[in-house]
């Protein structure tokens, strides 16, 4: 992480334990990064990226909130988890997250926000979803993926060719962008970074996203909540930006004109001030 961003060697153990559903056998140690000082936020990164890929936002985050970047289970010094899951990632988030914060979630993050706010309801107090949808594949009922070979051939394509699979996945995330030169060597850049995993958690983060289909909890996820989608989002397109910010019951739908799936790279300045008005909101 860049300068002005610090190693939290604490693990929080203030999490209201009458919320539902959390059911942890041992607990993991997470590395987790924390900057600035007020109302807790955390941030979650996506799949094949650490915690550094937050480090243009936080500057402006920090400045009102205390921040808090964990590596998701498995990245950046972070012990991984069985079963790689979304219920358990959020599980062991939640115990060692503040005892009430906001959350933002980026992609795979995203993902893990949703589910996080759907098990601890009394931890999480408002949710911002970028480039998040319900299901990253298409299935019979849910034509706003893509199809579920694209994230096959990833995942067969780790064990012989890690660095290669990295750049074509950033490749993927930031087609249709009108920044995507910059997009991609952004997002290239920080997949090869150390923070990027073992080939066996990338597999799993990949086996997570084929498998997950979050549809039916959002009807109960009450938070107010900001989707902010890009409209060139070719991984995760509009209309599940779209689907979300409707099924939510408390969410407003902000779109980014030429973002694809990476605006907080490629439109850093205005993620960061739509995520700092919205966090600021009384």
């Amino acid at each position: 992480m860049r300068s002005g961003i610090k190693r939290d060697r604490r693990c929080p153990l203030s999490f209201d334990h009458s919320a539902p559903a959390l059911r942890l056998e041992s607990r993991l140690s997470l590395a987790i990064h924390t900057a600035g000082s007020g109302p807790d936020l955390v941030l979650l990164h996506g799949w094949g990226m650490g915690a550094d890929v937050w480090d243009e936002l936080v500057p402006v985050l920090s400045a009102r909130h205390k921040v808090h970047v964990p590596n998701l289970p498995g990245y950046g010094g972070s012990a991984t988890c069985s079963p790689y899951s979304p219920e358990r990632i959020a599980d062991e988030l939640a115990r060692n997250g503040p005892a009430q914060c906001a959350v933002c979630g980026w992609s795979l993050g995203g993902q893990v926000a949703l589910v996080w706010a759907h098990r601890a309801p009394r931890q999480v107090s408002r949710l911002a979803l970028i480039a998040t949808t319900p299901s990253f594949v298409q299935r019979s009922d849910w034509r706003h993926a893509v199809e579920a070979e694209v994230l096959r051939g990833f995942a067969q394509a780790l064990t012989d060719d890690r660095e290669g699979t990295l750049r074509r996945f950033a490749a993927l995330q930031s087609l249709g962008d009108a920044q995507g030169r910059k997009a991609v060597a952004e997002l290239r850049a920080r997949l090869l970074r150390g923070a990027c995993p073992p080939a066996p958690v990338l597999a799993d983060g990949l086996a997570l996203l084929l498998g997950t289909d979050l549809r039916a909890i959002l009807g109960a996820i009450a938070q107010p909540t900001l989707v902010l989608h890009g409209d060139r989002d070719r991984l995760a397109p509009l209309a599940a930006g779209e689907f979300l910010s409707a099924a939510l019951p408390n969410a407003r739908l902000a779109v980014m004109k030429g973002a694809a799936h990476a605006p907080l790279l490629s439109k850093a300045r205005e993620t960061g001030a739509m995520l700092e008005e919205f966090f600021h909101e009384r």
